[in-house]
């Protein structure tokens, strides 16, 4: 009887030992670095992965790119091992199996990595604008449903706390409702600032990019705009695009105003390569003042008559701080994406609808109807 008792004592001991010994389902999901895929390798942005591997967030599981020469001239390489890389997406995604893609190559390539992803059940973030055509961004939107995969869009200024405070502020009334509001985008040029040729090729083709400034630039007005007036489509567009500097840009526009009209709101977008310096700030007027988010930590205003001297947004708290952090917190169910969010793809599909119809207004003249 006594060596029975030691023996299931010994037992329950080994037991409760074993099951303190195993992870937790949860830690399982949520302490793991994210597994994550890179689709392309010629976007400027792909310095973000790059600069945020080692955190301990996300693991970069494999990298394609069709081109061999970009594939083993990169910004992951030696940061990656040499044999995550692949020339075939399909491949790397089977043989890698990761949770999520992250694209980086020209904005048309973005369909290629959705059809590739979605059979697989494996979702997708790309940097912005999500698509080159509206047309483009519904047969996304299909798959992704069918699929039932998450298709998110990056811009840096979703990552912003003046962005967020605006927004909070606003829907706190101190302004009232919005009248107007202006966007400002853009630098002197992705040529002039020291764009790699491999960026270059695609950025300024009307085809792989979709457009030139209008494209590049004109995305974020019309992200921004979307999330502040709470998903709302615009009634009409009209848009003006430049070429000011053909002899640089020869094949798209250099320089793009677009105007968004609402009941009661105007939005003006004005995405450019030809401002003087770097800029992506935004004034958003209201009833009873106005706020000048000036950069992406420092804004201003004027409420009731007072001045809002200049001061410092309260950061943002993680996972809304980083576009991986947010994208972990999203894949791994800690966060439930919303439609009306900035990377959402209610949101990003109204933005491709803005800006192919700004270049059909800038073909014809006219403004564009939505309805």
């Amino acid at each position: 009887m006594k060596k029975k008792s030691t023996y299931l004592l010994f037992i329950s001991i080994l037991l409760a030992f074993s099951l303190c010994s195993l992870p937790s389902f949860s830690q399982d999901r949520g302490d793991t670095p994210l597994r994550l895929a890179v689709a392309g390798t010629t976007h400027g942005h792909l310095g973000e992965v790059a600069t945020r591997i080692g955190r301990g967030d996300f693991e970069v599981v494999g990298v394609a790119e069709p081109n061999e020469k970009y594939l083993h001239d990169n910004v992951l390489v030696g940061k990656v091992p040499a044999d995550r890389f692949y020339t075939d997406l399909g491949k790397m995604l089977d043989e890698t199996k990761p949770e999520v893609v992250v694209a980086y190559g020209s904005i048309l390539s973005h369909m290629e990595v959705v059809e590739a992803c979605a059979p697989r059940h494996i979702h997708v973030m790309v940097e912005k604008p999500l698509a080159t055509t509206y047309k483009q961004a519904r047969k996304m939107e299909a798959l992704a449903r069918k699929y039932g995969i998450m298709v998110l869009t990056n811009y840096e200024t979703s990552w912003y706390s003046t962005n967020h405070e605006v927004k909070r502020l606003v829907e706190e009334g101190s302004i009232g409702r919005i009248d107007r509001i202006n966007v400002y985008d853009g630098h002197e040029g992705p040529r002039e600032i020291g764009c790699d040729e491999k960026f270059l090729e695609w950025l300024t083709d009307p085809i792989l990019n979709g457009g030139g400034a209008v494209i590049d630039f004109g995305c974020y007005g019309a992200n921004l705009a979307t999330w502040l007036l709470d998903g709302k489509a615009p009634q009409s567009v009209y848009a003006v695009l430049q070429r000011n500097k053909p002899q640089v840009y020869p094949k798209v526009d250099d320089d793009a105003t677009i105007v968004l009209s609402y009941p009661g709101t105007t939005v003006q977008i004005m995405g450019s390569w030809c401002w003087p310096t770097g800029r992506k700030d935004m004034y958003v007027y209201g009833e009873r003042g106005y706020y000048y988010q000036r950069t992406g930590n420092r804004m201003s205003g004027l409420v009731a008559g007072k001045p809002v001297p200049e001061y410092t947004a309260t950061p943002l708290k993680a996972p809304y701080d980083d576009s991986f952090r947010y994208l972990k917190a999203v894949v791994r169910g800690e966060i439930t994406l919303s439609p009306k969010d900035l990377a959402s793809l209610e949101n990003n599909i109204l933005v491709v609808r803005i800006l192919d119809s700004a270049i059909k207004s800038a073909k014809t003249g006219k403004a564009v109807k939505l309805k």
